[in-house]
């Protein structure tokens, strides 16, 4: 800056208002302090100037699962939030990996973000969390709910599945399994938790082996739903943890000359912009998605501006897509609130 006032003939101070916009100047200054700048190729520190001013305007997002339909959905809406107060979106994939997570938090506490939105992983409460509250760092949990003291918004999972289920139910099965997702993850548990609420709702018993381990990925949801298929008994229906493992589950009953839903019924947990292309289309719980991410930024931005208000945790409501993968027959397929 000095060099390009030099040059320009004018003071250090009049560069900077050039620059910033905070005082007027000239037009002859101007000009010469703008020819000044491309001549000598100066760029301004914007992270330097942010700092000065108390922040850089950028939020950082840890999260899992970028080739995951519903996170890059999620991501698309914290960056057009995000975007639309101001700040620029810094990203980091965590990979369900505690050690990779807090190497993740640690660059973007490093990148100097205002504030951080978190999709935990299952060791997050002893790496990740620990960091971010020693580093004072402003933190928001999105889509996955732990018993800490912070702002947390995510979508209900125990009413929506319970509502895949009875809806099998209701049209006869009993026998139906769960693939579920990473196991100690809030999502997974909450899942399992409205899958086995149904049931007993329902008077259907419980059998732990129609619960199979998709871990959230498409192979290992393929697997599970092979040795399902393996049972002495194996189910007539299937319920999806999520939209991954929806893929392996298919994969695998296509694999065995099987179809849906004539052979086995299938619905899942997440929609996703093909679901309706699939034949049959599938029946699924929505997350609202674009809520999700728009809520995540509001209350991380509403933290900045008073870091001292009582901490939130927001569920938001989702939605009962039926279409044709459950085998009803002569039913009206519509989407459905769940209170």
């Amino acid at each position: 800056m000095s060099e390009v006032a030099k040059l320009a003939g004018v003071s250090v101070t009049t560069v900077s208002h050039v620059i910033n916009g905070t005082r007027p100047a000239s037009e002859k200054a101007r000009r010469a302090v703008l020819d000044a700048i491309e001549r000598t190729g100066y760029r301004p520190n914007t992270l330097a100037r942010a700092l000065a001013r108390g922040g850089t305007q950028s939020l950082g997002l840890a999260i899992s699962g970028l080739s995951n339909p519903y996170f890059m959905d999620v991501v698309a809406a914290v960056e057009a939030a995000a975007g639309r107060a101001g700040h620029t979106l810094l990203l980091g994939d965590t990979r369900e990996d505690p050690e990779h997570e807090l190497r993740i938090v640690r660059t973007l506490a490093e990148r100097q973000v205002d504030g951080l939105l978190l999709a935990p992983s299952v060791g997050a409460l002893e790496s990740a969390l620990p960091y971010l509250e020693s580093a004072e760092i402003p933190v928001v949990l999105l889509d996955r709910f732990l018993d800490v003291a912070l702002d947390q918004v995510g979508c209900d999972n125990e009413q929506p599945t319970a509502r895949l289920v009875e809806h099998l139910v209701d049209i006869g099965h009993t026998r139906i399994a769960m693939a579920i997702g990473i196991p100690g993850l809030s999502t997974t548990e909450e899942r399992v938790r409205g899958y086995r609420m149904a049931l007993d709702r329902a008077g259907v018993p419980f059998d732990p082996a129609l619960v199979a381990e998709g871990g959230s990925q498409r192979d290992q949801a393929r697997a599970a739903m092979h040795a399902l298929l393996d049972l002495d008994q194996p189910p007539t229906a299937v319920v999806s943890g999520n939209n991954f493992m929806t893929i392996g589950l298919l994969r695998a009953i296509n694999e065995r000359d099987l179809t849906v839903p004539e052979d086995i019924a299938l619905v899942a947990f997440d929609d996703f912009e093909w679901a309706d292309l699939f034949a049959p289309r599938l029946t699924v719980i929505r997350q609202p998605t674009t809520e999700l991410g728009a809520r995540a930024v509001e209350l991380l931005l509403s933290r900045l501006q008073d870091p001292s208000r009582p901490v939130r945790t927001e569920r938001l409501e989702a939605t009962f897509v039926h279409r044709d993968s459950c085998g009803c027959t002569g039913s009206s397929r519509a989407a459905h609130a769940l209170a």
